[in-house]
């Protein structure tokens, strides 16, 4: 299936980096951890970084009622959420044609409160195991008073757009010629390190499988 682009998600600058298949766009989401929230809050604009989870076209935001991104996206004004993904920086020949390697999506949408407890339940467990996979079974599930203190915000992906950069650097054909400078990429990993054991644990234990799983 294809990305309907809409006036607000058809992207004009850089129009050979827009990537059209929804694939694309669950792929960039799938692979991050962190969206960036975007809402007007007493007239200027905010952006906060949040935790999401996926589930088919449906994407899902947390954090706490008390917090005032949350509870204006919550009032059915229009919001904007964008995922992020370093590859690379590009070293051109010239500094005006350096670049960065990138995949990135921009959803926007009006969020709608997820309030029925079984679905509130659904949301924060697609979250849980976007961030954390293997957690919603292991660790201990929420109490009735923690859920009262967790918004949970559910976005269709309906009306979004994705733009990718990969390769080398697009130099002037003359500074290519002249070949008097290095040019290329450094590429950009994450890389998830070695457990770190909570120091409050008693006793000797073993790192759960579902951490290590993830190395």
């Amino acid at each position: 299936m294809t990305l309907s682009p809409t006036p607000r998600s058809t992207i004009k600058r850089g129009r050979n980096r827009a990537v059209t298949e929804r694939e694309a766009l669950h792929a960039v989401l799938d692979a991050a951890l962190v969206c960036h929230l975007a809402v007007v809050v007493d007239d200027a604009p905010l952006v906060l970084p949040t935790g999401y989870g996926r589930d088919g076209d449906t994407l899902y935001l947390h954090g706490s009622t008390g917090a005032r991104s949350l509870r204006t996206a919550a009032t059915g004004v229009p919001v904007c959420v964008g995922v992020t993904i370093l590859d690379g920086v590009v070293y051109a020949r010239s500094v005006f044609d350096h670049s960065m390697n990138y995949r990135a999506a921009v959803v926007h949408g009006t969020a709608v409160p997820v309030t029925d407890d079984d679905a509130k339940m659904h949301g924060l467990r697609v979250i849980t195991e976007h961030i954390a996979p293997g957690s919603w079974d292991y660790a201990r599930l929420p109490t009735p008073k923690e859920m009262a203190a967790t918004a949970v915000l559910s976005l269709d992906l309906t009306e979004a757009s994705v733009k990718i950069r990969s390769g080398p650097p697009g130099d002037e054909e003359d500074d290519v010629a002249a070949n008097e400078r290095w040019a290329g990429v450094l590429p950009v990993r994450t890389v998830w390190g070695e457990p770190e054991s909570d120091p409050s644990l008693v006793g000797e234990w073993d790192v759960p499988p579902h951490v290590t799983a993830r190395r």
